[in-house]
């Protein structure tokens, strides 16, 4: 008897989330990001078995080797296969972006959500608090806190999202002074319901659409941060196959052996146009003006 109360609540979000899919893949630019982040799970999710050589074998022999039908994308100073190498750093780039999103997300929705509803002092001290990482450059502030907590993938990660959240309040608290003075929130605390339940039940929702779409269009700054972070020896070490530190270590060697730092660099750079363009798409997507 409970199937169909059941099959009633997921088909209403089932039937949304269908007609924001059918929207993007309509766009040519939305539909053509969907495939590349696609590709890039897919990549993480079956990287021993697509990868064609194990990404920290060492083979000085093979060292420099231009590509060809064995090593695809050629080899780098060590004789390392360049594909296998991509095609594992895969994992680390979306394990990177899945973090950054589960932290980044919930702190900036609620300190957004927070300071807008009550406004006030508490609007003031947390909107200074964002103001003050806002003044600063992403990357630099980054700089900044792995200098502090150290190098490495998991200080870099924790860095990024330290740095990360401030656009997300600012964003949620314009939404929230538009939502906070609606009339079904004046009508759930007239029915006694406490700030937080309306923070949580009537306002974050209502934000969540926009703040899906920013932390979209972030992931391309994500990215390039975790490179940058990379490139300057911060963020993940050797032997790890991330892009950033694969071009630091190929730079020196990139006037004859340009494959060391194109591939990697065409990897950054699809990467992150994809997430900005389906970004764009999402944000025509949920959208009402754009229906």
């Amino acid at each position: 008897m409970s199937t169909p109360g059941i099959s009633a609540r997921f088909s209403g979000p089932l039937k949304a989330l269908g007609a924001v899919f059918k929207r993007l893949s309509s766009d040519v630019s939305s539909c053509f990001g969907l495939v590349v982040i696609a590709i890039l799970v897919l990549s993480a999710i079956f990287a021993p078995w697509i990868a064609t050589h194990d990404p920290n074998l060492v083979n000085l022999p093979n060292a420099l080797r231009a590509p060809d039908a064995v090593n695809w994308f050629g080899t780098d100073e060590l004789g390392r296969d360049i594909f296998s190498r991509i095609v594992h750093g895969t994992r680390i780039t979306l394990s990177i972006i899945t973090i950054v999103s589960i932290v980044v997300g919930p702190v900036g929705l609620l300190v957004g959500t927070t300071a807008g509803y009550f406004g006030g002092w508490c609007d003031t001290v947390m909107m200074r608090i964002t103001d003050i990482f806002l003044s600063f450059p992403g990357l630099i502030l980054s700089l900044a806190f792995v200098a502090a907590l150290g190098a490495g993938l998991e200080n870099a990660i924790i860095a990024i999202a330290l740095t990360s959240w401030p656009p997300i309040a600012r964003l949620a608290r314009a939404e929230t002074l538009t939502f906070r003075s609606a009339d079904y929130i004046s009508a759930a605390r007239m029915q006694g319901a406490s700030s937080i339940r309306i923070i949580v039940k009537s306002i974050m929702p209502m934000c969540l659409p926009s703040v899906l779409v920013r932390i979209t269009l972030s992931m391309a700054t994500v990215i390039l941060t975790a490179a940058g972070l990379g490139f300057l020896g911060l963020g993940a070490q050797p032997p790890l196959p991330e892009w950033g530190a694969m071009i630091a270590t190929g730079r020196r060697y990139m006037l004859d052996s340009w494959w060391l730092v194109a591939f990697p660099g065409m990897a950054i750079l699809l990467v992150s146009l994809a997430f900005n363009l389906l970004g764009d798409g999402l944000r025509d997507a949920l959208d009402p003006k754009q229906r």
